[in-house]
């Protein structure tokens, strides 16, 4: 698939301190992308880099192909994790204002505006002062004028930051639609739930380095370690027996008359193997394979680079 951006062997310094060190990305056209990592772990350093605020002390960065350039900034939308608007301004006055900024007429943004704001129930809001709405609210403005002159890629920074449940879920419908319209989403967050739920392909970077990258789906797939939730009715005992040297009872809870056991296969062990082995003893409700989740694969990496690092420096 071809990318609207191509980070290549990116590296930021800043004095003494590396935040980005050899960070390669691609993002695909009309994709959910998630830059994801530990707090300090070099990503909005990359953003920045991307929005062109700053530069990148080596690498490149094509967008489209095309060498990233003052004139691709028009064609990025970039919603800050830090909240930027004018408390004594109103609304409108505000959002028309931003909208001008990115080179909308006065008539064109006035449509638009109008469209969101009816479509987000905002219309009332308009000649508020923004020091009158809640956090969510002003999310919400800015969600809005970062959407609004239909960027082909949309940087969006925790973008569900003091969004009540309702509210957050407009904001997954309306990226969603965003990418069915063909935009492009990079999306930073900690939040592993919407990581699952949003994201095609993700980057995960720690201590300035990419430590893994690829598809949600694969990604999962890739970390599975042979572990099965089983629920029965019949005796522990029954079921314990029953298992044999190519399994493992790692867990194991009774609600009642019901049994719930997490096994883990040894070996070459099949699940089939496991199900014929246990069926005669007692009776199975269900039977899935544990996928590990984003959260449990980035605790997991974080730890495990963090654990190798303290190593090495160890040994030096």
């Amino acid at each position: 698939m071809q990318s609207i951006l191509s980070a290549q062997h990116i590296v930021k310094k800043y004095a003494t301190h590396t935040a980005l060190n050899d960070v390669s990305i691609d993002i695909p056209k009309q994709s959910i992308f998630g830059l994801l990592g530990p707090n300090g772990a070099g990503k909005t350093s990359l953003i920045r880099i991307i929005n062109q605020i700053t530069g990148p002390d080596q690498g490149t960065i094509f967008f489209e192909g095309e060498h990233l350039s003052p004139k691709h900034i028009g064609q990025i939308g970039y919603l800050p994790e830090e909240r930027g608007l004018y408390k004594k301004m109103k609304v409108g006055e505000q959002a028309l204002y931003l909208a001008q900024l990115k080179g909308l007429s006065n008539s064109d943004a006035k449509k638009k505006l109008k469209y969101w704001f009816d479509k987000f129930e905002m219309s009332s809001w308009w000649d508020k002062k923004v020091e009158e709405l809640s956090k969510g609210m002003q999310q919400k403005v800015q969600f809005i004028v970062t959407v609004l002159h239909e960027p082909k890629l949309l940087i969006l920074d925790e973008p569900f930051s003091g969004f009540d449940p309702i509210n957050a879920d407009l904001i997954k419908n309306e990226i969603l639609n965003l990418k069915q319209q063909g935009a492009t989403i990079l999306f930073s967050t900690h939040n592993m739930g919407s990581v699952e739920e949003l994201c095609d392909n993700i980057a995960l970077i720690n201590r300035s380095q990419k430590i893994l990258d690829g598809s949600v789906k694969e990604i999962r797939k890739q970390n599975k370690s042979n572990v099965y939730e089983l629920t029965f009715k019949g005796t522990l005992m029954g079921f314990t027996n029953a298992m044999w040297a190519g399994a493992e009872l790692i867990e194991h809870t009774t609600d009642e008359d019901m049994n719930t056991a997490r096994v883990k296969l040894i070996g070459k062990t099949s699940s089939n193997e496991l199900l014929q082995a246990v069926l005669p003893a007692v009776e199975i409700q269900s039977f899935k394979e544990i996928i590990p989740s984003m959260n449990d694969i980035f605790i997991s990496k974080v730890r495990n680079e963090n654990l190798s690092n303290s190593s090495n420096n160890l040994t030096e």
